[in-house]
């Protein structure tokens, strides 16, 4: 099945995703397949969950941390600037602290440890995907194309939904032991507990973020995940792998990408031994990946004569991957 049939046949499909190694391509597919779309009357927008993102390189536009950012008709491009969103974070759990306490400023213990919390390394992490829910919550596009980091991170930020799920469930757990404890000694002291538990009902706010966004990642109905290859031995192994691995948080693979395949008609050409060599190589690790990936394979693209930057040369991939350019 080619990549243009494949969107024809999961049209109710409008979550996007590409990943894979680093350098191979994602970027580069995740923004050609959001201009395809969005040339076909679809309102779009492909964002990076990479702390390193190219998009803007890509798209030869300045759109760090600035949001979704209109880049043609019907598309926007979005990159996360997770360092803005982990400060928005402190000062929202300054304020909260603040409201719930009664506190005319943030103890110095207290903004030591947001300090330090926020230094953590799986912080950055954490604010890219809680960016990622409230982009995905607010449903304001018909498809979301995810460019993903690659994949050991990928694996790591995929699987936070049902980590966070699981925190969320066991601090909810202790928290409403503590309301029952509470409201236990306010009767032996004949005491009222009227007051809301503002804690528990932040704990049960997160909790329905975190699942609605859980979902969205896993439902087979909504979700497309393709991973990008090429014909390089460990490149083959790793993906293989990796497909594993994803398998076991449920998400659901789409099919898989070759990118950067020499073109067949070199080999009737006088080339250097070296170039022939690579040609050789390269006929074995397709064959390879065809007998491993077989009908889940669903597109192919060629070395390209330069690197994918700009709305034209977007286009020319585009048309390569999806048959027309979007026309």
């Amino acid at each position: 099945m080619s990549l243009r049939a494949w969107f024809e046949q999961n049209r109710e499909r409008r979550y996007i995703m590409f990943g894979g190694k680093g350098g191979l391509g994602k970027t580069t597919f995740s923004a050609a397949t959001a201009y395809w779309l969005a040339r076909q009357g679809h309102k779009v927008l492909v964002f990076s969950v990479d702390p390193q993102a190219s998009l803007s390189d890509i798209f030869q536009r300045d759109i760090f941390g600035k949001g979704p950012v209109e880049v043609l008709d019907n598309l926007w491009a979005q990159e996360i600037d997770a360092d803005s969103n982990i400060k928005a974070y402190q000062q929202e759990v300054r304020q909260k602290i603040l409201d719930m306490y009664g506190f005319d400023q943030i103890p110095e213990e207290i903004e030591h440890y947001i300090q330090a919390a926020s230094a953590e390394p799986a912080m950055e992490e954490s604010a890219i995907f809680d960016a990622v829910v409230d982009i995905v919550v607010k449903g304001d596009y018909d498809y979301y194309i995810y460019d993903l980091v690659p994949l050991g991170h990928a694996l790591y930020y995929l699987s936070m939904a049902k980590v966070y799920d699981e925190w969320i469930n066991r601090i909810t757990e202790l928290r409403e032991q503590m309301r029952e404890h509470e409201e236990m000694v306010a009767r032996i002291k004949r005491q009222k507990v009227t007051e809301e538990d503002q804690i528990l009902h932040e704990l049960q706010y997160i909790k329905g973020r975190i699942n609605q966004s859980s979902r969205i990642l896993t439902d087979k109905e909504r979700t497309a995940f393709f991973f990008v290859l090429v014909p390089e031995q460990m490149i083959i192994l790793d993906t293989e792998k990796a497909a594993q691995l994803f398998a076991r948080f449920d998400v659901p693979i789409a099919g898989y990408i070759v990118n950067r395949i020499l073109p067949a008609e070199l080999a009737g050409q006088h080339l250097p031994p070296y170039l022939q060599n690579r040609l050789q190589v390269q006929d074995r690790y397709l064959d390879e990946i065809k007998k491993t990936f077989g009908s889940r394979l669903v597109g192919s693209v060629p070395e390209l004569e330069r690197d994918v930057t700009g709305l034209p040369m977007i286009e020319k991939l585009a048309a390569i991957m999806y048959g027309d350019g979007g026309r």
